[in-house]
């Protein structure tokens, strides 16, 4: 029973000690993966900066101070020959540290990581964020540096020579694809980044362009051009024929065109025996009495598609355009003149002026000059002051007397009143239409009462419209007592003008004028009303108007304020 005893202890003997090893193993090996639970790996990297055998706090210290300055500078984008920068914290790229050593460290019984703490571990990806909105958003805004604008082409002539420019394609980033790239290839990047673009073409192609340039810019000025009309030639140097083309750039095509009408100036200025002047036919005053003087026809050069000619001839052997020899005819033929029917007096008139006062009688014989030959086509009127104007010193009038507002005065044009009433006096009696006119504010006895107009350039016209069918030619002139007007044309109303007696008189009174410019005047006459009544008679036709006015007396104008 002894043996059996103490053999029954060497056994749990045995058993416990074998326990006992295995705890202190465990302790042990618990107290190593407690020792290695706060530090990464042997011989780990991120990015190629060693963190291994730190602490998690002093490896995120480390990646900070080594890797932010990369998370954070700028990015260098290409497009093309196009580049700039992008900054990551603005375009929603960043570096997340905490993230990218996160189960680095901590305690763990797993033996291969203990095994990899121990002996090293490998490199480890960082951790990168983005937002692609955001990233989106900046490539769009660096659009204006890496977009291109296709360039358009030109053409043109410089001199005699053509200046070609040769339309470039332009680009435009490929937003998505960009997006892809950058977030791929961003973090660490040595090289700038290259996002892809697509091509943007010009509107028209250089081929275009070139067509034009080779077969009708340049050979235009690769010599004279020779236009020939029978026996007469002019010659077109280069520089001539440049001046007169352009060129157009529409819907994809280039068109080259010749100015039809710089190229017939510049022809006859070559050759001035190529064109002679068409002369209308002249309706004139000779010896007192309307005369025709002929027409003339031109001759010149028919210029029709001169333009087409000469870009034909500049791509010949020859260099030569050939054109017709053509006859111009005046606008107003000598037919056409006659048939105006400018060919007998249809009235005269005439009144007296005062011999006295020269320089009114200037005023005068400035006037008619200006009236002398005028020629009233049929339907048009008749202004005086358009005749007349403008009625300065410097068109050779002077200052004489006047009427204002009912007071003699002076102005420049004194007198041509004078002129006015035989101008409405000759439309009068000669049957055309009055449209406008107004007669003294006091009378004139060298003037037909009620039949008679003043004149004030830019306020008071007299004005008729020539209804006769035919052309009316005046005829003015100043005697050594008189002044004279006459109308040539065709008669067409037989004119018969009554005046009646002046009635309802008016007295003369004493007027006080403080105008700087007064004039006493002595008064005496006394005013009136008349009425003038005219007929006109063409065949069945008859017309009748009546003309009304009423007189101011003559006052006695004192100068000065009244008493």
């Amino acid at each position: 029973m002894m043996r059996d005893k103490q053999g029954m202890s060497k056994k749990k003997k045995g058993w416990l000690m074998g326990g006992g090893a295995v705890i202190i193993v465990a302790a042990a090996y618990a107290g190593g993966a407690s020792l290695l639970d706060d530090q990464i790996p042997q011989g780990a990297t991120v990015h190629g900066v060693e963190i291994g055998g730190l602490s998690s706090s002093d490896a995120a210290a480390r990646l900070h101070q080594k890797l932010d300055p990369l998370a954070s500078g700028p990015i260098k984008i290409t497009a093309g020959e196009q580049s700039t920068s992008l900054t990551p914290d603005q375009s929603g790229l960043g570096l997340d540290i905490d993230a990218t050593l996160q189960g680095k460290t901590g305690y763990t019984l797993n033996p291969v990581v203990l095994f990899q703490r121990l002996t090293g571990g490998a490199a480890i990806e960082p951790v990168l964020t983005q937002d692609d909105d955001e990233l989106h958003a900046a490539v769009e805004k660096l659009r204006p540096q890496l977009d291109k604008k296709a360039s358009e082409g030109e053409i043109a002539f410089k001199d005699a020579t053509v200046d070609y420019q040769k339309p470039t394609t332009g680009q435009t980033v490929e937003a998505d694809q960009a997006v892809e790239n950058i977030e791929n290839s961003w973090f660490g990047a040595s090289e700038p980044i290259e996002v892809p673009t697509s091509t943007v073409d010009p509107k028209t192609p250089a081929s275009a362009f070139e067509k034009v340039r080779d077969e009708q810019a340049k050979p235009l000025v690769a010599g004279n051009v020779t236009v020939a009309a029978d026996d007469l030639k002019a010659t077109l140097k280069p520089n001539q024929l440049a001046e007169a083309a352009s060129f157009k750039v529409a819907d994809g095509a280039v068109t080259m065109s010749l100015d039809q009408k710089k190229l017939a100036d510049r022809l006859l200025k070559a050759n001035p025996k190529m064109a002679s002047t068409a002369k209308d036919a002249r309706i004139v005053l000779k010896d007192g009495k309307p005369k025709i003087i002929p027409a003339v026809k031109g001759h010149g050069v028919d210029t029709k598609d001169l333009n087409q000619k000469i870009l034909t001839a500049a791509t010949s052997d020859s260099r030569t355009a050939k054109i017709n020899v053509s006859v111009t005819e005046p606008e107003l033929t000598t037919a056409k003149a006659k048939k105006l029917g400018v060919k007998e007096e249809i009235v005269k008139f005439s009144t007296p002026y005062p011999t006295y006062d020269t320089v009114r009688t200037k005023n005068l014989r400035a006037g008619a000059s200006k009236l002398n030959g005028v020629l009233v086509m049929p339907g048009d009127t008749f202004s005086l002051t358009k005749a007349l104007a403008p009625i300065t010193e410097a068109n050779g009038y002077f200052k004489s007397g006047v009427v204002e507002n009912g007071f003699s005065s002076e102005a420049i044009g004194g007198g041509l009143s004078q002129i006015s009433t035989q101008l409405f006096n000759v439309g009068w009696l000669g049957g055309m239409e009055d449209v406008t006119h107004r007669p003294h504010s006091r009378w004139f006895d060298r003037y037909p009462a009620g039949r008679e107009s003043t004149l004030w350039e830019g306020q008071i016209d007299m004005a008729w419209k020539n209804n006769t069918g035919h052309a009316v030619m005046i005829q003015a002139w100043v005697t050594d007592s008189h002044v004279n007007t006459r109308l040539w044309g065709t008669k067409k109303y037989k004119v018969t003008s009554k005046t009646s007696e002046h009635y309802d008189r008016t007295n003369p009174k004493t007027v006080y004028n403080d105008a700087e410019k007064c004039v006493s005047e002595s008064g005496g006459q006394k005013g009136f009303s008349v009425d003038v009544h005219r007929t006109r008679t063409a065949g069945a036709e008859t017309l009748k108007d009546s003309l009304h006015w009423t007189y101011q007396p003559w006052n006695k104008v004192v100068c000065g304020k009244k008493p």
